[in-house]
């Protein structure tokens, strides 16, 4: 873990380096990601790199606060929700606080993002973001969540400064366990979201990086 930190220091420009020291909670790291564009780009970016150019998707932000989450003692813990075949799935920086789960996340979507370390349990804090995870269309669209996945496994592989192998990474997160919320029995009872939830999670969306459903 601490050579994988003193790399990604070490490569930090001293500007960079006083900002990163600034980011001292989880609520700090969502504020920065809170900043940074949106990118509706199809290859994924490190943290440093997010650093660097301030930009990234959910891949790139969930990354990123893992880094930084590490750096203020917390393991660099990344949970997937994972939805139908009519959406993207969505990463989280899950951290626990006192027995309880948070997490930080870069979202096009705002209600996507932060959760306060109030939840009991990793199921109760994905159910939070149930009501909030449709598609354009407003279908609802989780069925569930891997197993939050340590990426300290991926040091060896350079996660924190590096993009070459995060194609590799994004694809061996498909051996983790998935946990369904929804049977697919449930699936076709669901209530779409209310055309007013609909439209507030819309608000300073990059609509080129929506989800297109045919």
């Amino acid at each position: 873990m601490k050579n994988a930190l003193k790399l990604f220091e070490s490569q930090l420009a001293p500007a960079e380096l006083d900002l990163l020291n600034g980011l001292d909670s989880p609520i700090k790291i969502q504020a920065f990601l809170n900043t940074i564009s949106y990118s509706t780009d199809h290859f994924y970016r490190c943290p440093l790199r997010v650093l660097h150019e301030r930009i990234g998707h959910c891949f790139d932000g969930a990354l990123f606060a893992a880094a930084a989450l590490r750096r203020i003692g917390y393991p660099p813990l990344i949970l997937e929700i994972i939805p139908n075949a009519h959406d993207d799935d969505h990463l989280l920086a899950v951290f626990k606080f006192r027995g309880h789960w948070g997490a930080v996340a870069q979202s096009n979507f705002a209600n996507l993002r932060y959760r306060d370390p109030v939840y009991r349990s990793l199921r109760e804090l994905v159910m939070s973001y149930f009501s909030y995870y449709f598609n354009a269309t407003g279908e609802m669209t989780m069925l569930g969540y891997r197993t939050p996945i340590n990426f300290s496994v991926y040091d060896k592989l350079d996660w924190m400064t590096s993009d070459a192998n995060l194609d590799f990474i994004g694809d061996d997160m498909g051996r983790y366990k998935i946990r369904r919320v929804v049977t697919d029995e449930m699936l076709p009872l669901l209530a779409p979201a209310d055309a007013r939830i609909l439209e507030s999670a819309f608000v300073g969306a990059n609509m080129e990086g929506l989800f297109k459903v045919n």
